[in-house]
């Protein structure tokens, strides 16, 4: 539920906005009313686990995600879709990192790898098929069905959830309350001034207004986080060059990726008169392919390393972007749009494990749960990025009428979105080849100090190693609750 959320509204989006009136900030904000909690959440969720029982917690995430979803469906007005989305992000950042605690407590050592290969499975199903569920069902049922459908899933979890899963604590409890509310406030603020600059000029006190709260809560959050006795952040682990480069390709990845997708639903029912679900299967070159590729790109990775891998699929990625912006037009077909899409694909099927690997080879083994609850956040802020960023740009230079305006504010979207995937291939490449043990020695601390400062002291592990599942089975694939 909480995966297929992230991208199942964007083929429902034309019809969200003639059945409610909205108007593009409100789309946009139908997306990252969902992905800005979610991002700011994951961690301080995790934290929540360790503190008050990680299965009464994710209970409660049930339990808000359901009745979220209740809400979304019965939703009348943007301003009503938009508050139960914030509250659907609120209870997904419970159920993703919880989930994979839970899990290391339920399933035997011997059995965990087994266990999270279903559990990534069954993510990268979700996401993948995000836009096309969304489109079918918005296409012959409605799209208040997009969010019904959660309900009985969420009600028939919780007797379960009581049944079936051990409960468990972490063994620090300390929470960073203060640096959940400055990141949070933070961030709001920032993609709240992007999102009105648009609408209101990007020199307009109402713009300029929060973004520079929101940038300088920022940085008193940075400050906090290096005083902090438990922080949320801990900025220690940005001393490892090669971590702090790939946290920075994957949220250019993510602002791409999610700003273009949120375009290219609506061009392809706006403009070309596509029903939702033809636009969702039309979208499967690009969210399916990643199945095909990425099992692939993990053998590939086990041989010559993840640098390369993550690298050349960012630049195909941005090769099918550029594809996207040099054929659109209002009467272009699909053939001449289908490189596009398996390009896309090719490329972000090439990221997703590679990129993993490399997040957890550039830290120690202690540090790796918290190394990806950093990525995982800095992706889901990319995301929201990309939409407001890239829907400005589309409501500066184009329109939603006639075609041709559609088509000029798309392109240079577009182009925006192909140079973020740029960027981001140019800082993997900018990774050292070489990368301090990931495995550690016991001592977190003593491994940080010893090989992260540059990313590059002593021989070590090649940088994007694969990370196995027995060194840290919960971490590689999301957060330990710490």
């Amino acid at each position: 539920m909480a995966a297929l959320d992230n991208l199942v509204v964007t083929t429902a989006l034309p019809v969200i906005r003639e059945d409610l009136d909205g108007s593009l900030s409100a789309l946009e904000w139908i997306v990252n009313g969902y992905t800005l909690p979610f991002a700011c959440l994951l961690l301080f969720a995790a934290g929540l686990g360790d503190r008050f029982g990680r299965r009464r917690v994710f209970t409660g995430g049930v339990v808000v995600f359901t009745l979220a979803s209740a809400l979304a469906a019965l939703a009348g007005t943007t301003g009503e879709l938009i508050a139960a989305r914030v509250l659907q992000g609120v209870g997904a950042a419970v159920l993703l990192p919880l989930s994979l605690t839970l899990i290391t407590a339920s399933v035997p050592a011997e059995r965990r790898g087994t266990a999270f290969g279903i559990w990534g499975a069954i993510n990268g199903l979700a996401v993948a098929g995000g836009p096309l569920v969304g489109g079918a069902v918005t296409e012959h049922l409605s799209w208040h069905w997009i969010f019904w459908l959660n309900v009985p899933v969420g009600l028939l979890l919780l007797p379960l959830i009581r049944l079936r899963l051990p409960e468990s604590r972490g063994t620090d409890g300390r929470l960073d309350f203060p640096g959940a509310l400055l990141a949070s406030a933070g961030l709001l603020g920032v993609v709240l001034g992007i999102i009105r600059g648009h609408e209101h000029g990007w020199t307009a006190p109402s713009t300029l207004g929060p973004l520079i709260a929101g940038a300088a809560v920022l940085a008193l959050f940075v400050w906090w986080e290096r005083r902090a006795p438990a922080p949320l952040l801990p900025l220690e682990l940005f001393r490892s060059r090669a971590f702090a480069l790939i946290n920075a390709a994957s949220l250019l990845m993510f602002l791409g990726m999610f700003g273009s997708i949120f375009l290219l639903t609506q061009f392809l029912q706006i403009i070309q008169g596509h029903g939702p679900q033809a636009a969702g299967l039309r979208m499967l070159p690009w969210t399916a392919m990643p199945l095909l590729i990425a099992p692939l790109a993990g053998v590939l990775t086990d041989r010559i390393g993840g640098r390369p891998v993550v690298g050349w699929g960012l630049s195909v990625m941005a090769a099918g972007l550029a594809w996207f912006a040099l054929v659109a037009d209002p009467a272009v077909g699909y053939g001449a749009q289908l490189p596009a899409f398996v390009l896309c694909g090719i490329g972000m099927g090439m990221f997703f494990a590679p990129a993993g690997a490399m997040v957890m080879g550039s830290v120690p083994a202690g540090r790796q749960g918290v190394a990806s609850g950093v990525n995982n956040s800095l992706r889901e802020v990319g995301g929201a990025l990309g939409i407001a960023l890239l829907a400005s740009v589309f409501a500066a230079r184009g329109g939603y009428a006639p075609p041709t305006a559609f088509v000029d504010g798309l392109v240079p979207a577009l182009w925006l979105g192909t140079a973020a995937l740029l960027v981001a291939s140019a800082l993997v490449f900018a990774i050292p080849r070489g990368g301090p043990p990931a495995r550690g020695d016991g001592n977190p601390a003593a491994s940080l100090d010893r090989g992260t400062g540059s990313g590059s002291e002593g021989p070590g592990d090649p940088v994007g190693a694969p990370v196995t599942a027995a060194a840290s089975p919960h971490a590689l694939h999301g957060i330990d609750g710490r």
